[in-house]
């Protein structure tokens, strides 16, 4: 998949939880457990893991369970079972080692990848957790507004270096602009966020851009959905910070 075509979609998928932000509730946790399971199916192909079918099912579990379980929390903080459930996760990972009837080859790689990969997936949960915050659906919608610009320079045909500073600077304008709508944000608040934002894309992108997994569809499913998911711990931790 062209680096354009990735950029595009991932700022797609941050329009949409831009907009499922701005509907909150459930429609947060459903755009964020599509998410879950667009991790899920393109990590081991991404990471290239020996057992494909093992690590997608004990990440999708893992990231989908996060995200239930924030969903069903009831009062802050929302994400005091997420540790349960992660732990639960890399249990599963060894269960599903254990289950390999192909010698077990790359063990160690096998198990580190799986479990990074479930990693990501529960980041997907930041996104609800902050959503359910006090002024936090304005911090969803800020949060995504400046990953979908700053995943949109990406694609620029520019030297790494500058394409690094404008996807910062992008991201942070955008922080700032879109603070100004939004109730409770203020302008530093933005400005944080998108420039927090922007680092995150940028880092994403020069560290991903240049792997021959991503000519294929499923390694590249992953990177695009992977910075948006990400961004979900990142947006709540700004939030918490600067919000309460």
């Amino acid at each position: 998949m062209p680096v354009a075509t990735r950029a595009v979609v991932t700022a797609a998928l941050a329009a949409v939880v831009a907009v499922a932000g701005y509907l909150g509730g459930l429609a947060v946790a459903i755009a964020c457990g599509l998410l879950v399971v667009g991790i899920a199916l393109g990590w081991p192909a991404l990471a290239d893991l020996p057992s494909r079918v093992g690590t997608s099912v004990v990440v999708g579990l893992g990231g989908l369970g996060a995200v239930t379980a924030v969903h069903l929390t009831d009062a802050q903080p929302y994400l005091r079972d997420l540790p349960a459930v992660f732990a639960g996760a890399v249990l599963l990972a060894f269960l599903a080692e254990l289950a390999r009837r192909d010698g077990r080859t790359r063990l160690v790689e096998s198990v580190s990848g799986t479990v990074a990969g479930t990693l990501v997936a529960v980041a997907a949960a930041g996104w609800v957790a902050i959503g359910r915050s006090p002024g936090g659906l304005s911090l969803v919608v800020g949060g995504a507004l400046a990953l979908a610009v700053a995943a949109a320079t990406v694609a620029l045909a520019v030297p790494v270096w500058l394409g690094v500073v404008i996807t910062v600077g992008s991201a942070t304008v955008a922080g700032v602009l879109g603070s100004l709508p939004l109730p409770g944000m203020g302008l530093a608040t933005g400005a944080l966020l998108g420039l927090a934002v922007g680092i995150l894309v940028a880092a994403l992108h020069v560290l991903l851009d240049r792997l021959p997994a991503l000519e294929d569809r499923w390694p590249a499913i992953a990177a695009v959905t992977l910075p948006v998911t990400v961004t979900g711990v990142l947006v709540y931790v700004v939030g918490r910070v600067l919000v309460g």
